[in-house]
């Protein structure tokens, strides 16, 4: 475990703020006219594609740039994807690693995330402050990756070395709010050599964590650096790492209610809080730690003639202890013990879970090679690419489990601690061989034929750490994923399209005490996805895309203490987004409607014609942003976060109710003495709305993820 000193990390990080509000404060006086700058913005792309815009490509994608990062103030990978109306939270906890829905399927954290396109674990938390883009390819994912849930892709672009010669970049970045947190950001980045050869980009971040939420204080840093080197004209070399630490006490969720009366019977929803308690927080509560070392190298070389080579090597190693005061279930005073929800008073079971000193080791090494060329008079645009990653879980013999006791409330103290509870972890080792070509055949000018295929060939082993039962499984198998689509783009300027691909995932039961197949492989699975979808601008000033999406996937779930694989759940649904913008005024929205189905399960057949739970039929995300002529560089916005009802129970007997919430901000951007600076103001649930935000299903329990109260950020940004 890691140690801090809280005074010294307060004074670090208040001094670095008051540092820059003094500076600031001292040159006010003096300031020169506010200056705005106005940049047109390259067009959005989707790494992998090409230098395809995504208002041309035959696929539903979004690209979130560093701008709105920062305007967002997101720290983490949730906090940018909540602008996308298929994003949802997932049992996404305020102090753990990340857990989406996109398209109403849960993202594998394992196998749906990149970092420059490469794989990566994200079971761990991912810093934001190095990253220039967010990108997130919805559907199936076959044709990005040999191994994924479908819903969606997600990949982080880091940020490198100015491209221009004459640019440099000296900003410093301080903030307060959420809370009582408190950090700084430093960001560099320049150009160097006798013709400017080298350059680097450098970001380091430091925050003192003490959110709304009680009692779950701790804190984060990050060191990053990106360097890359013109070797000659066609040949550059490209180096970046980052190392982060996050330390924090675990906020556990809430639950369903027994019936007073009859403890088994319909269970009930708790009335609604502000989501300020951490209510499995116990005087011998420790923090988990998760820290990570992330990097990659890659070679770019030009081949001639519009031809491409690209080879890059990424590394990532994560180690985590991770903690919690962990409620499950109740013991009734009759003895009886029920796990999937709490007692009609709020009061439950609390354990005491420790899994120290988790490693996971992840490597990937890929070549690609892309170019066009001319065939019998059509223009073809080929990408071939070969790829070797491993993916190994290294954890310590046993992870503790132990029973400390009932709370006697929501909150209530449970002074025992007896750490005489273990259970024995399983190793997971995972090899994959990955060869694919995309071909984007240009039939005519406007029309253009798209045809992609992956072929994954995956090995993967466990081997249980109890020495008596070692009990060593092996798996080896190989597919081929493809992708294919048709798109359009007619003179007046919308582009139609219709795809088709299939992902495959390799489903496994989760390393969890609670069930007997833990740590066990449950095969290879495919999924498959149509999508039909138009994009366009109506004018100059009304941008607009809809997509029409048909997704079917094996479902997974718990059924007599095991997990099982076992029926299928399909997610029908549109997708659509528009955006107007004239003068000052930028207005925009997006929808996404959803009709999820349970079919085909022949282990517990009450699932069936059911819809899947946590998964709204509607969730709506829409902004209004004014820029203000009479005060240069302030523009205003209010932001509208809606999500409809979902399912708490699979027999449909007990929903958590839709939801809505207000966020305003105020964003200012001058220049004083030269040194511009960008201010944000932003309030977070502006009515002050008590919600509970999602209804999770983990391990056979029911848990409640109460939404955020009114919170308050300040920020500023100088760039020198």
């Amino acid at each position: 475990m890691a140690h801090h000193s809280p005074i010294y990390k307060l004074t670090r990080t208040h001094a670095a703020t008051l540092l820059c509000i003094a500076s600031l404060s001292s040159t006010f006086a003096q300031s020169s006219p506010p200056e705005i700058t106005i940049v047109s913005p390259s067009p959005q792309q989707i790494s992998g594609f090409g230098d395809v815009p995504i208002a041309k490509a035959p696929f539903s994608a979004i690209s979130i740039d560093n701008p709105t990062l920062r305007d967002l103030g997101a720290t983490r990978i949730s906090d940018a994807l909540r602008l996308d109306a298929s994003v949802t939270d997932s049992y996404n906890s305020p102090a753990y690693w990340d857990m989406l829905n996109v398209r109403g399927y849960t993202l594998d954290n394992r196998y749906n995330y990149r970092r420059e396109g490469l794989p990566i674990n994200a079971e761990t938390m991912i810093p934001m402050e190095n990253k220039e883009r967010i990108e997130l390819l919805k559907g199936t994912s076959g044709i990005q990756a040999g191994t994924s849930s479908p819903g969606g892709l997600a990949n982080y672009v880091v940020k490198r070395a100015p491209s221009a010669n004459d640019e440099s970049i000296r900003a410093v970045t301080a903030s307060y709010g959420n809370g009582k947190s408190s950090g700084i950001a430093l960001d560099l980045g320049n150009r160097f050599g006798e013709s400017k050869e080298f350059g680097y980009r450098l970001n380091t971040a430091y925050e003192d964590l003490n959110p709304y939420i009680q009692n779950t204080q701790g804190h984060r840093n990050l060191l990053a650096l990106a360097l890359d080197w013109r070797l000659s004209a066609d040949s550059k070399l490209e180096f970046e790492f980052e190392n982060s630490e996050r330390q924090q006490m675990g906020v556990n969720a809430y639950s369903v209610l027994a019936n007073p009366v009859n403890p088994a019977g319909l269970p009930s929803l708790p009335p609604t809080l502000n989501g300020t308690q951490n209510l499995t927080r116990q005087t011998w509560s420790v923090p988990g730690v998760f820290t990570s070392s992330t990097g990659s190298v890659r070679f770019k070389q030009n081949l001639g003639d519009g031809w491409r080579w690209t080879t890059q090597y990424g590394a990532q190693r994560l180690r985590t202890d991770d903690r919690l005061s962990f409620a499950f279930g109740v013991t009734l005073p009759s003895g009886d013990w029920l796990g999937d929800r709490f007692a009609s008073n709020g009061s439950f079971d609390l354990y005491d879970y420790r899994s120290n000193n988790e490693r996971r080791l992840t490597d990937a090494l890929q070549t690609t090679i892309d170019g066009i060329t001319e065939i019998a008079g059509i223009k073809h645009h080929l990408a071939f690419s070969v790829m070797r990653s491993r993916q190994l879980d290294r954890l310590e013999p046993t992870q503790l489990y132990s029973y400390a006791g009932t709370s006697t409330g929501f909150a209530g103290a449970v002074p025992a601690q007896a750490l005489n509870q273990t259970y024995y972890n399983t190793n997971r080792s995972e090899y994959s061989n990955e060869l694919s070509a995309i071909d984007r055949i240009e039939l005519s000018t406007r029309t253009s034929a798209w045809v992609g295929l992956r072929h994954t060939s995956s090995d993967r082993s466990t081997v249980s750490l109890d020495p008596s039962n070692p009990n060593p499984v092996k798996q080896q198998t190989g597919f081929t994923t493809p992708w294919l689509a048709l798109s359009h783009e007619y003179t007046t300027g919308p582009t139609v399209y219709a795809s088709y691909g299939e992902g495959v995932e390799l489903f496994a039961a989760p390393n969890n005490a609670n069930y007997t197949n833990a740590g066990q492989f449950l095969g290879a699975q495919r999924s498959k996805q149509v999508e039909v979808g138009a994009k366009g601008k109506a004018s100059q000033q009304l941008s607009w895309s809809a997509a029409l999406f048909h997704i079917d996937r094996p479902l997974a779930y718990d059924y007599a203490s095991a997990r099982v694989v076992d029926g299928t759940q399909t997610h029908r649904g549109l997708d659509a987004g528009l955006q107007w913008t004239q003068q000052q005024w930028l207005l925009s929205g997006q929808a996404q409607w959803l009709h999820a189905r349970i079919s085909g399960a022949t282990l517990n057949t009450d699932l069936n014609s059911g819809q899947p739970l946590n998964v709204p039929s509607l969730t709506l995300r829409a902004l209004a942003q004014y820029r203000w002529a009479e005060i240069p560089g302030l523009r205003t916005s209010l932001r509208l976060n809606h999500e409809g009802q979902r399912r708490v129970l699979e027999n449909g007997d007990l929903n958590l109710p839709g939801w809505s919430t207000w966020d305003a901000a105020a964003h200012y951007d001058t220049r004083i003495q030269g040194t511009r600076t960008e201010w944000t103001l932003a309030i977070d649930n502006l009515m002050d709305q008590h919600y509970w935000r999602e209804s999770p299903k983990q391990f056979g329990h029911y848990y409640l993820y109460p939404g955020a109260p009114r919170t308050a950020r300040l920020s500023v940004r100088m760039s020198f």
